[in-house]
């Protein structure tokens, strides 16, 4: 039978080869192009992708390390805690797990720091944590850093970013958009400079208050900015928009921003307009 005459293959012996260990967490996809970075060389590209040029979202610590002179900053001593309003079983859980993820308190920084020399109060939103959402203590903080720059007598600058208002601290979240807003008066009426700084993405509340607010108003290149979701508005207002309607590139075009500043200009940037407000 044909049967008898086909050969059992011997059994193939398992390929050794040479043990090869590869780190954990050292590579990244972008989000853009789909390449895979090693992290390191995304780091020394200032977070930004060598194949597309894709900006990715820089943590706190990175961003104070791309704008502040090294040893200047200074950071508020605020020892706020942030509450459960609402009584959200899992808040105090996913907070606590967050601070151990991310290695910071809340979704905001705040203190001083010098700036090519000029001193500056500075504020860092972080997308981490809780996508940079604003509640009592981004609030709280926030409203401090203007009344330590009114009383400093020092410029103010912002980098957003942020899904908007904590929803789990409902209507007291939203409290902070007036709070902000009324802090930022008084700033305006002592004179002083107000630079805004918008990172992708800022929304909702926090655009809706103290981000739209600055003397001058910057954004990194492609950010996304607004208020709502562009399916929300088409939904709300029952009319199509234009596409990229929340880009940074199409806010610049209708006034909405001042400037677009890639990340490696961003330092002297601030610096200059400090220089030119100062005199």
């Amino acid at each position: 039978m044909i049967v008898d005459k086909i050969k059992k293959r011997e059994p193939t012996a398992k390929r050794k080869g040479p043990n090869i260990d590869i780190p954990v967490g050292k590579w990244i996809k972008c989000d853009e192009c789909k390449e895979i970075i090693y992290r390191d060389t995304l780091r020394a590209n200032l977070s930004i992708c060598p194949n597309c040029g894709h900006y990715f979202r820089m943590h706190i610590n990175k961003r104070l390390e791309l704008i502040i002179d090294e040893g200047t900053y200074k950071r508020f001593d605020l020892d706020i805690e942030t509450t459960n309003p609402l009584d959200i079983e899992e808040y105090p859980k996913k907070l606590k797990t967050l601070r151990e993820k991310t290695g910071i308190q809340e979704a905001v920084a705040c203190g001083t720091g010098k700036i090519n020399g000029e001193e500056v109060v500075i504020c860092i939103m972080d997308s981490g944590f809780l996508m940079g959402s604003m509640g009592v203590v981004v609030g709280e903080k926030i409203t401090y850093s203007i009344e330590q720059a009114i009383e400093r007598k020092l410029p103010l600058i912002i980098f957003t970013v942020s899904g908007g208002a904590r929803m789990q601290e409902g209507i007291i979240s939203l409290m902070q958009m007036a709070k902000t807003t009324a802090a930022l008066t008084k700033l305006d009426e002592a004179g002083l400079l107000y630079i805004s700084v918008l990172t992708d993405p800022t929304y909702g509340g926090v655009t809706a208050s103290f981000a739209s607010l600055g003397d001058i108003i910057l954004s990194e290149p492609k950010a996304m900015i607004g208020f709502a979701g562009q399916r929300v508005i088409e939904q709300t207002i029952g009319e199509s928009l234009p596409e990229g309607f929340q880009t940074a590139e199409f806010l610049l075009e209708h006034g909405f921003i001042d400037k677009i500043v890639e990340r490696k200009d961003l330092k002297n940037t601030l610096s200059t307009l400090i220089k030119y407000h100062k005199n």
